[in-house]
């Protein structure tokens, strides 16, 4: 693990580079700086929803996210290092499995809202989403391992399960598209 801060102001990123986790310096506009960055955020809009009134279940589960996103965070910042593997995936692959089981089909696509927290779940969805590209975008230039993407890809889909769940524990429903809306107004 690479050394942790002991001051916030370094005044080595002035130039326009960074430090990754193994030394090497990098510009901040790097496809891997790109990638930690959209993976950090992805995480900060988890702090914000765990603001929200939460089941504990779900509250639990979404510390549990954090820490891995941080690790991820970590693992892209020191190249040829591994810190998620596939038993974090499967493990969204599980919570995924379990909260989707008690939901309704869908039969029409759904609009981000309901409840606030069910709004920020699919902000956090859009976010992981941005990372997942950002993922993909350093894969092409770099080798990046599986895992990590694919953590990122399942994350992103627990979020909308997770959005549908929160409206339900909020008292509320899905917001749908509605289809023939454009024709109504027109």
């Amino acid at each position: 693990m690479g050394n942790r801060l002991s001051k916030i102001v370094t005044r080595t990123g002035d130039g326009g580079k960074t430090g990754l986790g193994d030394g090497a310096r990098v510009d901040k506009f790097s496809l891997r700086i790109v990638a930690i960055g959209e993976v950090d955020e992805t995480n900060s809009h988890i702090g914000v929803l765990l603001c929200e009134d939460l089941p504990q279940d779900v509250r639990a589960m979404l510390i549990d996210i954090q820490h891995d996103l941080f690790d991820l965070g970590g693992e892209l910042s020191m190249p040829r290092h591994t810190l998620l593997g596939d038993a974090h995936v499967a493990k969204l692959d599980e919570w995924l499995a379990h909260y989707n089981a008690d939901l309704p089909r869908l039969k029409e696509f759904i609009l981000p809202g309901g409840t606030r927290a069910a709004a920020l779940a699919h902000i956090v969805r859009t976010v992981a989403r941005r990372a997942e590209r950002a993922m993909v975008a350093l894969g092409a230039e770099e080798t990046v391992a599986p895992a990590p993407r694919q953590y990122v890809n399942r994350l992103s889909d627990l979020m909308f399960v997770l959005a549908r769940v929160l409206n339900r524990a909020g008292g509320g429903a899905d917001v749908l598209w509605q289809r023939d809306r454009a024709e109504r107004n027109a």
